[in-house]
């Protein structure tokens, strides 16, 4: 298999702060052999001039010299590495509350969470809000990695304790898929190798579980859904009657002859071709980006989705969305905002709070209804342009929108629609 056509997992971290992330995934780069010798010379140096005992891995992905000098994570920072099996791309997201929209970020693109948990202090309010955040986002599978284990005298008591009480807990989301890994990441216990301390333990390691996670069937493969990116028309004599659409295939699987419907427009008409390079293909799946051609000539436009005629999207201008917002500029009902969903961008007014979520408790506040930074509240917007929309939690990719700052550009929001 080349390394092109391997797999790509990618996977988000979570957990409160001094859980061990950081170190966890510098254990993983480590100990699978993905980073360089310079790279490790660097961090034993930097270990060594603040002091610290032993060679601090956390250091590979704290990049920041604000997250260097704290000993905790800010930003989201990003991590790609390989081994025979798999690609993979870490998103090693922050522990504090205040940091909610970064975490937000990094898992939003997540097939997986890591979501650790210290053996010594057990399910704690952060490990609930990462798990509650997770299960929004609609990651299928949580990797629940009870860490420092070591400091537990590698008790199974004590992991059994833990996994009893996430169970219970996570009862309460809708996540289908978790698995609990014993370990120990400034140790290695379990991370890539077995660990020789804890024989009581017969499940997979970390690395092992995330090379072989079933995650062909996280796509949607059902509903047909095409955004179109770009026309193209190439305008030159020999291409003179040549119309394709570019985009990337967000759900289903599109073949040649396929009836397909344009939408918000309505027209129908049959798949012609099927573009990738200078191939032509008989079929095109998700993530695939490719160009459409049809039968018949339609006024198509960026923005537009193509979809099977069968099986049709909603198209909508009042939706509800459960929200995230990232700016410190509290939310204004009744103000215009730019709202971009897969290829499209029109304007949107929020018409309706209905409600923000207390992140530790899970329960709903229908008192307090203004909305800032990091808070997660359902809303009702209304749209100027029609949207061709799923429910976030059937498709993450026609389910998602963002929301921007008309006058500055900035990004004030990210939601899944309801």
């Amino acid at each position: 298999m080349s390394y092109l056509d391997m797999d790509l997992l990618r996977f988000t971290t979570a957990g409160s702060v001094d859980d061990g992330k950081s170190t966890l995934i510098g254990r993983l780069l480590y100990d699978s052999k993905s980073i360089f010798e310079d790279q490790w010379n660097a961090i034993e140096d930097a270990s060594k001039r603040r002091g610290e005992g032993y060679v601090n891995l956390a250091l590979l992905t704290d990049g920041l010299k604000a997250e260097r000098e704290q000993g905790i994570t800010i930003d989201v920072a990003y991590r790609y590495f390989a081994t025979p099996k798999r690609k993979f791309i870490i998103a090693d997201t922050p522990g504090h509350i205040q940091y909610t929209r970064n975490m937000v970020t990094g898992a939003s693109t997540a097939n997986l969470a890591l979501i650790l948990i210290d053996a010594r202090k057990g399910v704690v309010e952060q490990t609930r809000r990462h798990s509650f955040i997770a299960s929004l986002l609609g990651i299928p599978h949580l990797v629940i990695c009870i860490n420092k284990m070591d400091l537990v005298d590698y008790a199974e008591t004590v992991f059994e304790r833990i996994k009893d009480s996430y169970t219970e807990f996570a009862a309460k989301l809708n996540v289908k898929d978790i698995h609990f890994i014993p370990i120990s990441a400034l140790n290695g216990d379990n991370v890539v190798s077995r660990s020789e301390h804890m024989p009581w333990y017969k499940g997979s390691t970390l690395m092992y579980l995330l090379e072989t996670i079933h995650i062909a069937g996280d796509e949607n493969l059902i509903d047909a859904r095409f955004s179109v990116q770009h026309v193209i028309r190439p305008m030159q004599h020999e291409y003179h009657d040549y119309r394709g659409y570019a985009g990337t295939v967000a759900g289903g699987v599109l073949r040649v002859n396929d009836e397909v419907t344009v939408l918000p427009g309505g027209f129908s008409s049959k798949i012609a071709h099927i573009e990738f390079a200078d191939k032509q293909l008989p079929e095109a799946f998700p993530p695939m980006s490719v160009t459409l051609r049809l039968q018949d000539q339609i006024d198509i436009s960026r923005g537009d989705m193509i979809v099977r005629s069968a099986n049709q999207p909603r198209v909508v201008q009042d939706i509800d969305i459960m929200c995230c917002w990232f700016n410190p500029k509290n939310m204004q009902p009744n103000t215009k905002y730019v709202i971009r969903h897969t290829t499209r961008e029109t304007k949107c007014m929020v018409k309706e709070v209905y409600y923000k979520v207390d992140i530790n408790t899970m329960h709903r506040n229908r008192e307090d209804l203004t909305v800032g930074m990091n808070d997660i509240a359902k809303l009702k917007l209304r749209t100027v342009q029609p949207l061709v929309v799923d429910a976030y939690s059937r498709n993450r990719h026609t389910g998602a929108i963002i929301l921007i700052d008309e006058s500055t550009n900035e990004t004030l929001a990210a939601g899944m629609i309801l």
